[in-house]
């Protein structure tokens, strides 16, 4: 029997060790009293499961936040957005040119009469030979009778002039007037500016193109016994329907004119010089700053990372449930062992 014994060891080894792995996986199953190492395992997990939800509702105060100053962007972008849209931009843009669409120039002279007229080239004026006399009349002119657009009761006589075009040339209008007899302490000349003197010769309409004229623009004056130097530019003005209105601004210097006839006269000389101040012309237009593409992907983008912020918050928020039932399954487990 001892034989068939060791016989029945030696061919059945591994049954032996099976055994034998069973009860050391018995014995490690048993809990170690306080004291022992294997005390040490259940503390660490809880330790590190607590650092990990303390760590995950930092993240999830931090995406809130985040999603609160989103928000806010929002309503901000929309309250600057309707607040350009109220308050355009004003836009100024200066175009070069070499030579200007010549200007009209209509002078009301009164009972003065005009005594020369003459295009002079790069600031040069040259003496007047006889001042006072009539002289050459080298400018394009024509006279206009029409009524007063504001009493449509006095008729105006005007006298309308080719204005300077070449600005490179500094090209320049050089005109004398003669006033024989006047009942006023000082006497003066006035005088209107037009955009275009060609759109007055081609009118059919002269008067009424000049009583839109007088309705559209300012008038200036000189005055006697000076010579008064106007230095034009021209200002473009676009409206919100599109439509685009002219207008000139005038720097003006007056010069004391020394008359040295030999008799003293009772009449008066007027002279005057017009030429463009410079080759721009300005262009005004208001411009709503607000982009609305601009501001839509700006709002795609701050809702995206809106709803990235939620769809995390949610995931963050369900792996903390997930671990605390986990946590709760386990300490669950321990307890049943245990008892």
């Amino acid at each position: 029997q001892l034989s068939e014994d060791v016989e029945r060891g030696s061919e059945n080894p591994t049954e032996e060790r099976e055994g034998e792995m069973e009860v050391h996986e018995d014995s490690s199953s048993v809990i170690l009293p306080d004291g022992e190492m294997g005390t040490t395992t259940p503390s660490l997990r809880f330790s590190k499961t607590c650092l990990k939800n303390v760590f995950s509702v930092i993240l999830l105060f931090i995406y809130l936040l985040l999603m609160a100053v989103a928000v806010f962007l929002v309503y901000q972008t929309i309250s600057d957005f309707r607040e350009k849209l109220k308050h355009p931009v004003m836009s100024v843009a200066y175009k070069e040119v070499s030579l200007y669409d010549a200007p009209g120039i209509a002078f009301y002279p009164g009972k003065a009469q005009l005594l020369s007229c003459r295009h002079h080239y790069y600031d040069h004026i040259p003496p007047l030979i006889n001042p006072g006399q009539p002289g050459d009349i080298e400018c394009i002119t024509q006279r206009i009778n029409y009524t007063d657009p504001f009493t449509n009761q006095t008729m105006k006589y005007a006298l309308v002039v080719q204005g300077p075009r070449d600005v490179k040339k500094r090209e320049l209008v050089f005109l004398q007037f003669y006033l024989n007899e006047t009942d006023q302490d000082f006497s003066a000349i006035d005088y209107l500016l037009f955009s275009s003197f060609q759109e007055f010769v081609s009118s059919p309409e002269k008067a009424k193109f000049m009583k839109d004229c007088e309705s559209s623009y300012s008038s200036w004056k000189f005055s006697g016994g000076f010579r008064t130097w106007v230095k034009m530019s021209l200002v473009k003005t676009k409206e919100e329907d599109g439509s685009e209105t002219v207008e000139f601004k005038q720097e003006t210097s007056v010069v004391n004119y020394i008359d040295q006839r030999t008799k003293p006269r009772s009449d008066q000389l007027f002279f005057v010089v017009f030429e463009w101040k410079d080759p721009f012309i300005q262009t005004v237009q208001d411009i709503i700053t607000a982009n609305p593409w601009n501001m839509i992907a700006l709002l795609c983008g701050i809702f995206l990372a809106l709803f990235k912020a939620a769809d995390f918050a949610k995931l963050s928020v369900k792996w903390m449930i997930k671990i605390r039932r986990r946590h709760l399954k386990r300490t669950h487990q321990v307890t049943n062992h245990i008892s």
